[in-house]
């Protein structure tokens, strides 16, 4: 599906996003036209699908990160959309991702301090419906992350 020219295009926008068309095709030695159709086409296929700002929260005062990973009480048919629907309305909640097996869904959670989030644990995650079981990890420093694939 990809070819030579739409990975160059890939690899080069993944290194800096913020490039405009002739910058673009510069650097992968087309014409702006031409890079100007294939992005079009990557975003067609939905391979390509926006170019976001990504902005850093610890710079803004969030020190804390906790991974909690809940087990739902699965009596009522309808736990996961109502638990889902509940944690996009947390501000904090930065993911949300649901799993099969033990683990139901996980939260990626934010806080500008310890005492910060023992409130917003106390007052928004606990209220939560349909809680069974919950499992926090509290984050301590990031080994690996990357956004880039290897096309």
């Amino acid at each position: 599906m990809l070819d030579d020219l739409d990975r160059r295009i890939l690899r080069v926008l993944q290194d800096d996003p913020t490039l405009g068309l002739p910058d673009l095709a510069d650097r992968v030695r087309v014409t702006v036209s031409r890079v100007s159709r294939r992005l079009e086409k990557l975003r067609e296929h939905g391979i390509l699908r926006g170019i976001r700002a990504l902005v850093d929260w610890r710079t803004l005062g969030y020190e804390v990160e906790v991974s909690l990973r809940f087990t739902l009480d699965k009596t009522r048919g309808n736990a996961f959309e109502e638990f889902i629907q509940a944690a996009r309305n947390v501000p904090e909640v930065t993911e949300i991702q649901t799993f099969l097996g033990k683990v139901d869904v996980r939260l990626n959670v934010i806080a500008r301090d310890i005492g910060h989030y023992r409130r917003l644990y106390q007052e928004r995650i606990l209220t939560l419906p349909h809680i069974s079981d919950i499992e926090a990890l509290m984050h301590v420093a990031t080994v690996k992350e990357q956004d880039r694939l290897p096309i």
